[in-house]
């Protein structure tokens, strides 16, 4: 497998060389690279590594920020789909089934050689290697380059040490009924949950605890005892380095965090926003994974319509739903124009959350998007789905 990365000598003059190894998730990769440019107006040189699916979505932020002097690179990595199973192009996890996601963690692991050799053979050396913590395949390629690992998380603390503890001190043994509440131990308050609340999640040998120290996009003032009980427990430094999405201060920038093509032009959102009254529009979004049943879909949009606010409602591209839905949300569309706009696909949202006419954001609590809306000062109306 080939590579291809960004060779000049941008990285000639920085401090430390940071390799970023996102998980190609968008809730992922959007955090990742924004802790990579953090780092870099702090003078250090970061590589974000990216299938080529996912490179295309983020190198218009990363040529941005190399067009004002960062040292930020983009390492490109095709992924080996046929010798997993995977049919060709499905590098992008958006179009893959849900029964061959396992062949896609396997076709990332691939990525361990090819890395290792384009980390040898593009100066500088790597100083450290922030990897997602879902890929533990990467604490080889840190012990081969004899450079740390931290692990990489893009979620909150809270999150991490319930999870953590319910697992250490094996909080469910003995429970045979997943609806049955168990406290948390090992938390200052009481918090109860569930098997069927709290599953797991991405479990493979080695996320928790080969590491060398976590990074993770929260920040101390707002779970100080979970992030202080997180590194208790793990035995281990936590860096809280967020919100990472504060780095994008500009429009140009706003509107083109996480994709390359959005469903609306940002200046048309822009203008229509413009046209509201402050603090008035409600934005829904449920983020890129959620897939709401269509009979919700129907509820949520009836209730937008009976609410009189005008709103900003983020859909999946038609494709996602069938044809009775789609008739809804034209007739839906046809009956709120003016007072209310259907965006079909990736939206801007950092900007469209920084504008003065939204007033609150209806979410499924997905981690980026909470802390999106913690930093623009918007009160939050939460409807969680999975792993939020």
């Amino acid at each position: 497998m080939a590579c291809r990365g960004n060779d000049d000598d941008i990285g000639g003059a920085a401090k430390a060389h940071f390799v970023f190894v996102p998980l190609m998730y968008q809730g992922h990769v959007i955090p990742a690279v924004d802790t990579a440019l953090l780092l870099a107006t702090h003078g250090a040189l970061a590589s974000v590594v990216a299938t080529l699916s996912n490179a295309a979505r983020i190198r218009p932020t990363v040529d941005f920020a190399r067009q004002s002097g960062l040292p930020i690179r983009l390492v490109e990595l095709p992924l080996d789909c046929a010798a997993v199973g995977l049919p060709d192009g499905a590098d992008d996890v958006d179009k893959i089934p849900a029964e061959l996601h396992a062949n896609y963690f396997t076709a990332l692991e691939l990525l361990a050689a090819p890395l290792e050799r384009h980390l040898r053979s593009h100066p500088p050396y790597p100083t450290c290697i922030v990897s997602d913590f879902c890929h533990a395949w990467t604490v080889g390629v840190a012990a081969n380059l004899q450079v740390p690992r931290l692990g990489f998380f893009s979620m909150c603390a809270f999150c991490l040490l319930c999870q953590h503890n319910l697992e250490r001190f094996n909080a469910y043994d003995g429970v045979t009924d997943d609806n049955e509440p168990v406290v948390v131990p090992g938390v200052e308050r009481r918090i109860e949950v569930t098997r069927a609340q709290a599953p797991g999640f991405f479990r493979s040998p080695g996320f928790d605890h080969l590491a060398d120290g976590v990074v993770m996009n929260s920040f101390l003032e707002m779970e100080p005892e979970y992030v202080a009980g997180y590194a208790a427990a793990r035995k281990m430094k936590v860096w809280t380095i967020g919100p990472v999405s504060l780095y994008h201060r500009h429009a140009a920038t706003l509107a083109a965090r996480g994709n390359t093509t959005t469903a609306i032009a940002a200046d048309e959102c822009i203008r229509w926003l413009d046209g509201k009254e402050p603090s008035t529009v409600v934005y829904v979004s449920f983020g890129s994974i959620v897939h709401a049943d269509p009979k919700q879909v129907v509820e949520l949009g009836l209730g937008l319509e009976a609410s009189g606010h005008p709103f900003v409602w983020v859909l999946k591209n038609p494709g996602y739903y069938d044809d009775a839905v789609r008739e809804f949300l034209g007739a839906l569309e046809e009956r709120v124009a003016g007072r209310g706009m259907l965006i079909r696909g990736w939206a801007p949202q950092v900007l469209i959350l920084n504008h003065a006419a939204v007033g609150g954001f209806v979410t499924h609590c997905g981690w980026n998007s909470t802390l999106e809306e913690i930093a623009a000062g918007l009160p939050l109306v939460t409807w969680p789905h999975f792993s939020d």
